[in-house]
This record gives structure tokens, sequence and C-alpha cells, in this order.
């Protein structure tokens, strides 16, 4: 079974999308975690974006890469899921590591009233999960 690490800043949206769809789609023969740079905390509208398509992130822990490689060991595939910027600051995986940069807004810094943040939120949801889709159908 492959092992797929997915990393962004915080671990509070993308990753935490991320290793939600890969966990759907991927069931069988992968197992997903996420991990940040520094952990935060769960993002509230990616915890509802979620919920409306009746996945339960509401329990995840938001965890660092550093605590991630302590508990679980280095994965076979990490994945980052943040800006370019940000992924050059994500910890060095051995060789055997395969490394991937998905770039993918944050939906923490996003403006505005509230029902354009949260439609925002769903647009990135809508991508992530495509291409995890993708993506898995790719490793099965």
């Amino acid at each position: 079974m492959k092992t797929v690490l997915f990393v962004c800043i915080h671990n509070s949206a993308r990753s935490q999308m991320a290793e939600a769809y890969a966990k759907y789609f991927g069931a069988h023969y992968l197992r997903a975690f996420s991990a940040g740079i520094e952990p935060g905390k769960l993002n509230p509208l990616v915890v509802s974006v979620m919920a409306e398509e009746g996945v339960d992130i509401s329990q995840q822990p938001c965890r660092s890469v550093a605590d991630h490689l302590l508990a679980f060991g280095e994965p076979d595939v990490a994945i980052t899921v943040c800006d370019e910027a940000s992924a050059e600051r994500c910890p060095q995986f051995s060789a055997g590591v395969q490394r991937l940069h998905w770039s993918f807004a944050d939906p923490s810094a996003l403006a505005g009233i509230a029902v354009d943040r949260l439609a925002a939120t769903r647009t990135i949801r809508d991508q992530i999960k495509h291409r995890v889709r993708q993506w898995c159908q790719l490793c099965e």
C-alpha cells in the first residue's frame, strides 16, 4: 500500500481536504495523511464545505511535518498543495520519496463577505477533489 502525505502551511485547509479525498478515492490502495510546515487550527469554512460533501474532517488533527515523520515515517509520495514559495519551506525528504506540487489558493487568505468566502472555498474544494481523484486513478 502506497503512503501519501499532503503538505501545506498550517495543515488547516488544503492538505486536510486532499487527505480526505485521497482516503475516499484511494481507500483500497493508499494510506493518506496530511501535515503542515507549522500546525495550525482547522479552518471552519473548510470543515463546513467538506460536510456539504458528506465528509467530516472536524476531528482531524493539525500536525506538523516533523510530528508526522516521527509518528509515521517518510511517505512514498509527498504532495505540496500550497504556493511555490511556501512549498520551498517544506522539510526535505530522502531521495526515495516522490515529490509533487499542486498549487491551490489558500482558503485562509480569502477576503470579502462570508458568502463570497464560502463560495470561493467550495471552488477550491472542488479543484482539490478533481485533482486528487485524477491522481488516485493513476495510482490504481
